[in-house]
């Protein structure tokens, strides 16, 4: 394991609280904004899906107008063929209950229906009747028509499956949020360390150099320079001190932590020995990330699309309606004497002259489609080459994090190294100067390639969906979730 020592002195008048970067992440995948939508954004889909699906189950409805009062005068013609005007003073009521459900293998709708209507005639002979449907089964169906119910039975699981998916990406890209905020803070709580060390060695030198001024060891010049190296030193940690409170700000608001708490990031260790191969990366890519269910839905939208166009050139509905309808004065006698009731319409809808109206809408479907595709394609290319560029910079950035740590240590010592000749005045305040700012650097390149190294790692999780330190896939139970 590679473990990047700080050893810094941190004080604080609020409550301090360790935190390591797992605890970080573990936080902001419950209390951060971006998961909150994230959570909201999956479960509309799920929602959406759930409608789906019940709209393929059997649907029942009752419909009823209880009562409807009119009186009102009418046009109503003679026998002779003029018109005239008749009052009319009655009350209706109505009510039917149907069983509906949709064919899928052909687009259509099959029902089962009851009814009843009544009439009451409020002026004249005031008589009451009653009509009755006791069963009927009516089929409606388009027949050149699209299917859409097969398109959605092809289109929503897919459109669902990427829900699920984008869902546990963002989860992912939390994450990513969550490392940048808490880099940021440890790089600002390092820079604060190195300050006040800094600050501590700039006063440290200063007064010895005043010694050896006094005896004429140095040159004015150089005590000069040395006095200025404290000025240095005092601004540059007053400014990371800025830096350090809005960092710390930043980190805590996006957790959703007290402001009261002083968080103390722990430096993360590395994996030993993940080293990801590109075929693999790219296949679990494939199977599991949103963008795979992305460029289906979209293609099969395309698809449908075309389809619809199509089946728009001609219009033909097929209405069929069986049963049985009684009608009687008697409530009872309108279920007694029935007769068949048998309604069969076919209706159509075909241009003889539309100016090529709807041959250019599937023309235009067809071009879209293309558009599409192309699109498609040229997305897939991007997305298999950005992959592949991240597994390369993951794969190398464990060497990368080796040379930094390598590269601090050196420059450390060196420091120290110069610190001890500058003492004996073997050394000018030039190279001292160059020594700690080398010092400083390294520090700074050490932590920004340790950020890279778990910055790619997670957004390579993200991509693949796919927990490389586990070898395990991430999932999650998305009927508990969305219920919570």
């Amino acid at each position: 394991m590679l473990l990047f020592a700080a050893n810094i002195v941190w004080a604080s008048e609020s409550n301090n609280r360790s935190i390591t970067l797992d605890e970080a992440i573990r936080i902001a995948r419950v209390q951060s904004v971006d998961a909150a939508v994230a959570l909201n954004e999956l479960k509309t889909a799920y929602w959406e899906y759930r409608t789906f699906r019940a709209n393929l189950l059997p649907e029942m409805n009752l419909t009823a107008t209880a009562p409807s009062y009119s009186k009102s005068y009418n046009t109503y013609q003679q026998e002779d063929g003029a018109y005239t005007f008749v009052r009319n003073n009655y009350l209706q009521a109505s009510g039917g209950l149907s069983i509906d459900q949709k064919i899928w293998l052909t687009g259509g709708t099959i029902s089962l229906n009851t009814s009843l209507d009544f009439l009451k005639q409020l002026s004249f002979d005031k008589a009451k009747r009653f009509m009755s449907m006791p069963i009927a089964l009516t089929l409606n169906q388009p027949v050149f028509g699209v299917n859409e119910t097969k398109w959605d039975r092809r289109i929503e699981p897919v459109r669902y499956k990427e829900a699920k998916a984008s869902f546990l990406s963002a989860t992912e890209e939390v994450t990513m949020r969550t490392i940048n905020y808490f880099f940021n803070l440890l790089l600002a709580k390092e820079n604060v360390g190195v300050a006040m060390q800094n600050l501590e060695y700039a006063n440290k030198l200063y007064e010895v150099a005043k010694a050896k001024r006094k005896m004429g060891q140095i040159s004015e010049n150089d005590l000069l320079q040395l006095e200025l190296n404290v000025l240095n030193a005092r601004s540059t940690l007053t400014e990371y001190q800025s830096n350090l409170k809005s960092n710390m700000f930043q980190l805590r608001s996006f957790l959703g932590l007290s402001e009261s708490e002083d968080l103390e990031p722990v430096v993360p260790e590395t994996f030993d020995g993940v080293e990801l191969n590109y075929s693999d990366v790219l296949e679990k890519a494939l199977d599991n990330n949103s963008f795979a269910y992305n460029i289906r839905r979209r293609q099969l939208e395309a698809d449908y699309n075309v389809a619809k166009a199509k089946g728009d050139l001609r219009k033909i509905s097929l209405f069929a309606q069986v049963g049985y309808t009684g009608m009687d004065q008697e409530f009872n006698s309108a279920y007694r004497h029935l007769n068949d009731n048998q309604v069969i319409e076919v209706g159509f809808k075909i241009p003889i002259l539309d100016w090529g109206k709807r041959r250019g809408k599937v023309k235009v479907a067809e071009s879209n489609r293309e558009v599409t595709e192309s699109k498609l394609r040229q997305e897939t290319v991007n997305f298999n080459q950005n992959l592949f560029i991240l597994v390369e910079q993951f794969n190398n950035q464990l060497t990368q994090l080796e040379i930094a740590n390598e590269a601090d240590v050196i420059a450390q010592k060196r420091y120290k190294t110069n610190v001890e000749t500058f003492m004996i005045g073997k050394i000018s305040t030039l190279d001292l100067n160059d020594s700690q700012s080398r010092k400083d650097e390294a520090r700074q390149r050490h932590i920004t390639q340790l950020f890279y190294y778990w910055y790619y790692y997670y957004q390579l999780r993200s991509l693949t969906l796919w927990d490389y330190n586990n070898n395990s896939n991430i999932d999650a139970d998305f009927e508990k979730i969305v219920k919570q």
